[in-house]
């Protein structure tokens, strides 16, 4: 859920091991288009400011795969620090919630690792398995965590003619009961007659599948995104909350990029790490 525009693509067609400024950073607007919650019948258009943020330090970076604390980096593989979130939604603005709890932002941190499966002789293509496991935190007066999520997929990314980035993603999603109840579960004092009282429990979640694409051009990066969510075969999926099983998202963002670090380093083509 949470993937849309915290920080921007930064890759270029630089040659493997090209000095690039250790820091760049702008400012710009993403729309995206989402559900209130997986499974919401009701989605939002909201205009949020959207930071490019790269950094290229040694264990320290933020680039195209977001921004991330690397513990590990081969060839082959790469472990790191992963995060995301939820966006918030208000309660009173969704029918099948009225007289809820609104549901706050949440912020997600945990170790990903990524596994290299297959990379195409120039470097233009690389296929990844992505295993990344995230514990979830509300963001409000009194945060509270609120469980954790699994989410193993296989990420393709493409470079393009012209200097795009395509983006491909398909994989599994998995939560704990904790996680789940938080989104899913309707207690006993919040039941009526179309809205039955509901345990929602920990597992799987069903399936989502992405598709990003990006440029950087001069000091402008422009990107977008759109998102398939099938919520069949989830353990939440009889939960009165879902209205509906399939639904999907989509993002733009613009950024103008301001400022950059005189100081250059020597960074690998992450198409060929």
């Amino acid at each position: 859920m949470a993937e849309a525009a915290a920080t921007a693509d930064a890759q270029t067609d630089a040659a493997p091991t090209a000095r690039q400024p250790l820091w760049e950073a702008g400012l710009g607007l993403a729309v995206l288009h989402l559900p209130d919650y997986r499974g919401s019948a009701r989605s939002r258009n909201l205009q949020l400011p959207l930071p490019y943020l790269v950094y290229r330090g040694d264990w320290l970076r933020a680039d195209r795969d977001g921004a991330r604390a690397v513990l590990l980096d081969t060839r082959r593989v790469e472990l790191d620090l992963s995060v995301g979130g939820t966006a918030p939604a208000a309660s009173a603005d969704n029918p099948r919630r009225t007289g809820m709890a609104d549901l706050p932002p949440t912020v997600e941190i945990g170790p990903n690792l990524n596994l290299t499966l297959w990379r195409a002789e120039r470097g233009r293509a690389r296929l990844d398995l992505r295993l990344p496991l995230r514990a979830v935190f509300t963001l409000e007066r009194r945060p509270r965590a609120i469980g954790g999520v699994f989410e193993p997929v296989l990420n393709l990314d493409q470079r393009l003619d012209g200097g795009w980035n395509l983006g491909l993603q398909a994989g599994v999603l998995a939560g704990s009961r904790s996680y789940h109840r938080h989104f899913y579960t309707v207690a006993s004092e919040e039941a009526r007659a179309d809205r039955p009282a509901y345990a929602a429990g920990g597992g799987r979640a069903g399936w989502q599948a992405l598709a990003a694409l990006s440029r950087r051009q001069g000091a402008w990066w422009y990107g977008a995104f759109w998102r398939h969510d099938d919520l069949r075969g989830a353990v939440f999926v009889d939960s009165p909350l879902v209205e509906r099983r399939r639904h999907w998202s989509a993002g733009l963002g613009l950024s103008w990029v301001f400022a950059a670090s005189d100081r250059r380093v020597s960074v690998s083509d992450p198409f060929d790490r």
